[in-house]
């Protein structure tokens, strides 16, 4: 039979130590065609990265997003978050999304894939949606990161609410949002490397985002 695992509660994730985050030291930020192309020089000697996007809130019924504004990348060592204000950087960005033979790792990828095939005319490929491995191995709900980091580590990964509903297409980035954006990334390439998946091909699957619900079971998960 196969075994099922409850996801920890938002209240059982809060008594958790915090999860450690990349400092701005190991950030880099992408915007102009120059800096994309080392950014990607430096990704594709990676197998795997963590990925993840960030668009600008919309706030009025109906209203249509026009993001992605930002894409983060991210390897064990480092994050990069490109900006796609300018059209040489996007058609970089877009490359790599495209490029196959690297997975691209993350969580509640369908609507990220969505807006990328829309803005940069491309389908991220080998997108592996870590939800569904986790579903895989028994977990009912998606698990998103907090609950992956707290199953995984046992414990408590940090996001700003503030930063989270903040403008990303601003041209100027704050501190607080390259932390947020990057760390998403970034924790998304320690939950692949935790999950014992190095080899695996990505998967075009993705669900919705993540919500929680009971207790962690750290020694189930891995396989």
């Amino acid at each position: 039979m196969h075994t099922t695992h409850p996801t920890p509660s938002k209240e059982q994730i809060a008594l958790l130590a915090p999860f450690e985050r990349l400092g701005l030291d190991r950030i880099d930020l992408v915007a102009t065609p120059g800096q994309a192309e080392k950014a990607c020089a430096a990704l594709r000697a990676a197998p795997v990265w963590g990925f993840d996007t960030e668009s600008k809130p919309t706030f009025v019924k109906d209203q249509a997003s026009d993001g992605p504004h930002i894409v983060q990348l991210a390897t064990l060592e480092r994050a990069w978050v490109f900006q796609l204000h300018d059209p040489d950087c996007r058609a970089l960005v877009a490359g790599l999304l495209a490029q196959p033979g690297v997975t691209k790792a993350g969580f509640g990828l369908g609507d990220d894939r969505r807006r990328i095939s829309a803005k940069l005319g491309v389908e991220p490929a080998d997108v592996l949606e870590l939800n569904t491995v986790f579903r895989q191995r028994g977990y009912r709900k998606d698990m998103g990161v907090k609950g992956a980091v707290a199953v995984l580590f046992q414990q408590r990964f940090l996001k700003s609410k503030k930063a989270a509903t903040s403008n990303w297409a601003n041209p100027r980035l704050t501190e607080s949002q390259l932390l947020y954006a990057a760390n998403d990334a970034w924790a998304a390439a320690r939950v692949f490397e935790a999950l014992g998946l190095s080899g695996q091909r990505g998967a075009t699957v993705a669900g919705p985002q993540a919500h929680n619900g009971a207790r962690p079971a750290p020694a189930s998960v891995p396989s």
